[in-house]
């Protein structure tokens, strides 16, 4: 019973805290500043400063973004332009270099999610890993490019996970062990 009385006299004295602190309130600059007018004092004007973009775009000289892609091993240099939706890489156009349509779709997430599908070329050149990995990497690259000639869309591609570079690669093989971890089969005689 005496746990029940001091919680309400806890309540009670929250609520008396809550009145005194609304009694309290300062008042507000701007009729601070209505009664230095009246007064007669000078009141100094502060700029509003409104919110720049945090990110600026990024263009080359010929007015592509460019940035770089990673992937496994694979290394992918992507360049991106206002366009028609060509995707060339390696000097071959996507459908060719990636027969998989898997690949070309993952190539593809980052204008499919930005709703930007057909509105820019890109120019790619890939090197290492295997094509699940070079995918991957253009994918990356094409993120990254996309958000450094639109800023606004960097929140929503990396919503997404794209702007992420997917560290997962392949374990180095160990010294008595016929892989990573696979060890040698073992023979009783």
């Amino acid at each position: 019973m005496a746990d029940k009385k001091s919680l309400a006299d806890l309540g009670d004295l929250t609520n008396q805290t809550e009145a005194e602190a609304g009694e309290a309130k300062t008042e507000t600059p701007v009729a601070a500043e209505a009664d230095a007018a009246e007064a007669g004092d000078t009141v100094i004007d502060t700029p509003v400063v409104e919110e720049a973009p945090l990110r600026e775009q990024e263009l080359d000289q010929y007015g592509r973004a460019y940035a770089t892609g990673r992937r496994k091993d694979a290394v992918a240099r992507v360049w991106l332009k206002p366009g028609s939706g060509k995707i060339t890489i390696n000097g071959r156009d996507q459908a060719v270099y990636f027969a998989r349509p898997t690949q070309r779709l993952v190539i593809n997430q980052p204008f499919g999610i930005t709703d930007r599908a057909g509105q820019y070329d890109v120019i790619a050149t890939v090197k290492g890993g295997g094509l699940s990995g070079q995918a991957g990497a253009v994918l990356h690259g094409i993120a990254q490019a996309l958000t450094r000639y639109e800023p606004a869309l960097r929140t929503t591609v990396k919503r997404a996970g794209f702007l992420t570079r997917d560290s997962r690669v392949v374990e180095r093989k160990k010294y008595g062990k016929a892989k990573a971890r696979r060890s040698f089969q073992f023979s009783k005689r």
